[in-house]
């Protein structure tokens, strides 16, 4: 995937861009372990909806969520782009392998001026941004870069989506 006298410092500054619908989003390229086709999901009881199910990977059993419904996106059937990327996830101390259904895969790229803005910590705006490393730019457009080890969190994924319904239902009421 590089060149031989690629640093450290660079793969860590290189990012995966994927399309979730027209918004781009950047996963580091360190945590990317394949890119793979559209494959059938073997769905799993009880799972929440972003929670798609399984896929075999050469005899290994991958979780798949599917980005859009994991940011409270509308859900889209799969198109001739959607392509599942194989990350590896840090949970209590153990990497872990799981696939992520993403609209279409752009490139692997480095943000321009390598700079990644990060955002107050502290619940800015009422909103939780454990799902998000920062915001950068690619070819002068804005790129969200994606905190893969949040995103994954149980406890980010149940508070974010607690709070997505609320919201949802405040709206519905307001109407």
């Amino acid at each position: 995937m590089f060149e031989t006298n690629t640093t450290v410092d660079e793969v860590q500054k290189t990012y995966l861009t994927c399309g979730l619908g027209d918004e781009k989003v950047a996963l580091p390229v360190v945590r990317v372990k394949e890119i793979l086709d559209p494959k059938p999901v073997t769905p799993l009881p009880h799972t929440p909806d972003y929670l798609l199910g399984y896929i075999d990977l050469r005899g290994e059993s991958v979780l798949v969520a599917d980005l859009r419904l994991l940011m409270a996106r509308p859900y889209r059937d799969n198109e001739p782009d959607t392509r599942i990327i194989v990350l590896l996830i840090n949970m209590g101390g153990k990497e872990h392998a799981v696939g992520l259904r993403a609209d279409r895969v752009f490139e692997v790229t480095r943000l321009d001026d390598d700079r990644l803005e990060e955002f107050a910590n502290e619940g800015l705006l009422n909103w939780d941004n454990r799902m998000v490393a920062g915001v950068g730019r690619r070819d002068g457009g804005f790129v969200t870069v994606l905190n893969l080890d949040g995103m994954f969190s149980s406890g980010v994924i149940s508070d974010f989506h607690q709070q997505v319904e609320a919201d949802q239902g405040a709206y519905r009421e307001a109407v």
